[in-house]
């Protein structure tokens, strides 16, 4: 947020009460881009699978890219089938798998950046 990205994270932008699935629905259905962060854990989440369904279909709907994908291991590319395999497979993947050194993020981060804001207009994601 600090770079001029407005961000909505769920475990910090819930509010207590507040129904998983519909709230995070509706915060994908009402923004512009999903950074979508792909680990060994995310790729075999079945809440991860159901956000990126639904950015998908919203992607369909308004046909313009919705998806940001960026990766911290290998995970994803090792899997043949599924959503992950999808993405693989269609998209551009940010490289974050260096992430602790310092420069490596610094250049990872500075390409997500500009390329969050300069995909529309919005600076939201």
């Amino acid at each position: 947020q600090s770079k001029g990205v407005r961000c909505w994270l769920d475990k910090e932008d819930l509010k207590i009460g507040d129904k998983f699935r519909v709230a995070i629905d509706e915060s994908i259905r009402s923004h512009d881009k999903l950074l979508l962060v792909l680990s060994e854990h995310s790729v075999h989440s079945e809440w991860v699978e159901k956000e990126v369904e639904t950015a998908m279909e919203k992607e369909r709907e308004q046909k313009r890219t919705m998806l940001f994908p960026i990766r911290l291991d290998d995970a994803v590319m090792d899997i043949k089938t599924g959503w992950p395999a999808d993405i693989r497979r269609t998209r551009h993947i940010g490289d974050f798998t260096n992430w602790k050194d310092h420069g490596a993020y610094q250049k990872a981060f500075e390409r997500l950046l500009r390329d969050l804001k300069s995909a529309s207009g919005s600076k939201e994601a």
